[in-house]
């Protein structure tokens, strides 16, 4: 079993005490940007074992008879049909997505901000198809020398021209499926639209990451660098923070280099700025509920290996460059570890070199490592899952769970009736057919029980796995990495 590191119920309760206090402190209201993930807080629970991936959303469930939600997409974003990497699906979508899931938790959903509308064809597609749902739609336009012209952000030449968001609760939480959506904008907006109205209103920032009161170097934060090598977010002391208060916290870039005109921006509004510093804004107490340092240490540095990992693999298929992997490797040696510290790596190398063919391996809770091999029936992701199930179950090795007359009509159909050129089965059709099996084999039913016990658990692959599989490893929640090689010569990879 992982050890756990985090205190969930005590993270719930501060960080419901702290938004409460914030709201009291602004008169009643509060724009509340919720940063990183809302739902499916992946990274977060890697990195400090104990955190539950629905904790924000617990906690706003506490309050939701007090909170609504606005969800902000960039026009930019949905031009580019940009995806989020975790569930393999673009931002429009995934704010359906969120959506749907604050609805069905009983969160009030006010409405979908488009930030950068510019009247793009397939922005104004995905507006008339929210429209057709009976969705609020709200425009927010670029505005010409943001963000450093105040004078003009603050007119209504500015926030002035965005059409404003009709809130009815105390707590306007401003969520998005991803980073550079425009949620600070959207805020800060609503701020000015507000304050015309004689509305008192505040603004918070709710950010996991970097955690401000560890160390600027403490591996959780170096994790977050791992995380956000594609946004060149850097973990910084707080230059604001000290100077106003002698206290040293940790806070990334873009927030220190955009408070000064964030401050200029809340002057021209108000009058003054109610924040010291950009640790200031934040309302994070993630750093109070760590109850072991050991493990969430532990836990980060594999994540910084994930994450290296992760950018070759983006880098092999175009979608990184050599400088971002030169700082994943730099992270790495900042926290003292190599790829070795990830155990299933050689494992899995191991294996494919004793067989000449991909392989893969498995960690599992015991910290016992599994592998498998690619052979004429299955490929090594779908070998090493069965061979974890069934060192899981207690099984022999030499067990075949599904023996080849069960493979075999899976391949035939594969090959002479959907086209496929490759006969070996996947990680998703092997699960398919252990359930099946399960109905009259007693050991494949067993071996069906062992799934929730591979949650956490650690695996590589040799070479580059296929979505399918990749998309089963995340599902069963697996940390998968892969070397950066194609197992075939071909230009063109499903």
């Amino acid at each position: 079993m992982q050890s756990i590191g985090f205190d969930n119920d005590k993270y719930i309760r501060l960080q419901s005490q702290k938004i409460q206090e914030r709201i009291s402190s602004f008169g009643g209201k509060l724009y509340l940007e919720f940063g990183g993930k809302l739902f499916d807080d992946y990274h977060a629970s890697r990195v400090l074992p104990g955190f539950q991936p629905d904790s924000k959303i617990r906690m706003l469930l506490s309050m939701k008879e007090d909170a609504e939600i606005i969800v902000v997409v960039s026009a930019t974003a949905i031009e580019q049909n940009k995806m989020r990497g975790d569930l393999g699906i673009t931002y429009d979508v995934d704010a359906l997505r969120l959506i749907d899931t604050f609805t069905d938790i009983g969160i009030y959903v006010g409405g979908v901000v488009i930030t950068q509308y510019m009247r793009q064809p397939a922005v104004d597609a995905f507006i008339k198809r929210l429209d057709n749902l009976g969705i609020k739609v709200y425009r927010h336009y670029p505005i010409d020398g943001y963000p450093t012209n105040v004078r003009k952000i603050v007119s209504d030449e500015g926030y002035g021209k965005n059409e404003y968001i009709e809130t009815t609760k105390s707590l306007v939480v401003i969520t998005a499926p991803g980073p550079g959506s425009g949620k600070m904008a959207t805020c800060l907006s609503q701020l000015y639209h507000d304050h015309k109205r004689g509305i008192k209103a505040g603004y918070a920032k709710f950010e996991t990451f970097p955690v401000w009161n560890l160390a600027l170097k403490h591996p959780v934060n170096m994790a977050y660098e791992a995380a956000t090598i594609d946004l060149n977010d850097v973990n910084m002391i707080d230059p604001f923070h000290l100077e106003a208060t002698g206290v040293t916290t940790v806070n990334y870039n873009r927030d220190i280099e955009i408070f000064p005109v964030l401050k200029a921006i809340f002057e021209k509004i108000y009058g003054e700025c109610p924040y010291k510093s950009p640790t200031d804004m934040g309302v994070n107490m993630a750093g109070y509920c760590i109850m072991d340092d050991a493990v969430v240490s532990a836990a980060s540095k594999m994540e910084i290996v994930r994450r290296y990992y992760d950018t070759l693999c983006r880098k092999r298929n175009g979608l990184a460059d050599s400088d971002e992997v030169y700082q994943a490797e730099l992270i790495m040696n900042q926290v003292g570890i190599d790829v070795s510290f990830r155990q299933v790596v050689k494992s899995a190398l191991n294996k494919a070199e004793e067989t000449g063919d991909p392989a893969a391996a498995i960690e599992l809770p015991d910290g016992t490592i599994v592998t498998g091999k690619t052979s004429n029936l299955m490929g090594p992701s779908a070998a090493a899952l069965l061979n974890a199930l069934k060192k899981l179950g207690g099984m022999n090795d030499e067990i075949l769970l599904l023996p080849p007359v069960v493979i075999e009509p899976l391949q035939k159909l594969k090959i002479e009736n959907l086209g496929n050129q490759n006969p070996r089965l996947h990680a998703d059709e092997i699960l398919i057919a252990l359930a099946i099996s399960a109905t009259t084999n007693p050991l494949a039913a067993l071996a069906m029980e062992q799934l929730h016990k591979l949650k956490g658990c650690q695996a590589h692959v040799s070479v580059i796995v296929s979505a399918v599989d990749k998309n089963i490893y995340r599902k069963l929640g697996m940390d998968l990495t892969c070397e950066p090689i194609y197992e075939s010569k071909k230009l063109y990879h499903k």
